[in-house]
């Protein structure tokens, strides 16, 4: 049986395990994934001989002499290049954005700044995994596209917009002014891999998930525990 083209899926996010099996399984590639900083290595990656690196979502900087070496591929959350920088969907839901693109871009030095190989429109309504998920349905679609299709990529048009990495501190429901607000900071950490919104009451920290909007409430799912316990504040 005939072996399909090589790839490389980097991403430490059990959200990516279908991702993977789908390549695998419905595509026919022969897929290696990485899921620990230390696996992106150069003597493995070389090992294989991938034809793409994919990044679907990877939170640590890409050696150059990975970039440089391989054929990389970044999946960005906004309309590059607006945009560039930490916390794509995080800085896209504080302004109000509902509707954003996902960008397929090389890797290169400067962050973000790559040439752009595909993009495609992505609603950033729901709980940020929600959102995660339904990327990674496109990121599939996308990543078959750019291995079997090979299209050139092109440099970013117009001026950049950096976003700012958010911190746990911008988690505090406290800097809420409105109800939306309430919401949108909910749900906008409510994923795998991020701390949740929380409000700190005395020597407990209150933590919200599964947001959900009614007249004139918030409802949502509260975890209750010691502050100082598994914080990344």
């Amino acid at each position: 049986m005939s072996v399909g083209p090589r790839i490389v899926l980097a991403s430490p996010h059990r959200r990516h395990d279908v991702l993977e099996a789908g390549l695998r399984s419905a595509h026919g590639f022969d897929v290696q994934r990485l899921r620990r900083r230390e696996d992106l290595d150069e003597q493995v990656l070389a090992s294989f001989d991938p034809a793409f690196v994919f990044f679907p979502h990877w939170s640590w900087k890409i050696p150059s002499a990975i970039h440089d070496r391989f054929e990389c591929v970044i999946f960005h959350m906004t309309d590059l290049p607006f945009g560039r920088g930490g916390s794509p969907l995080q800085n896209l839901i504080v302004r109000g954005i509902e509707a954003t693109q996902l960008s397929a871009l090389r890797c290169v030095e400067e962050l973000d700044a790559g040439p752009v190989y595909l993009k495609r429109p992505l609603s950033t309504l729901g709980s940020a995994e929600e959102v995660f998920l339904r990327a990674a349905a496109l990121i599939e679609q996308m990543i078959v596209e750019i291995v079997n299709c090979r299209p050139a990529p092109q440099p970013q048009q117009g001026e950049a917009v950096i976003f700012e990495r958010r911190t746990p501190t911008q988690g505090d429901l406290r800097q809420a002014a409105t109800l939306a607000q309430a919401y949108d900071l909910i749900r906008m950490l409510d994923a795998e891999g991020y701390p949740p919104a929380f409000v700190d009451v005395g020597p407990l920290r209150l933590e919200f998930a599964r947001a959900s909007r009614r007249a004139g409430e918030v409802a949502a799912d509260v975890r209750i525990r010691l502050r100082g316990e598994g914080e990344t504040t």
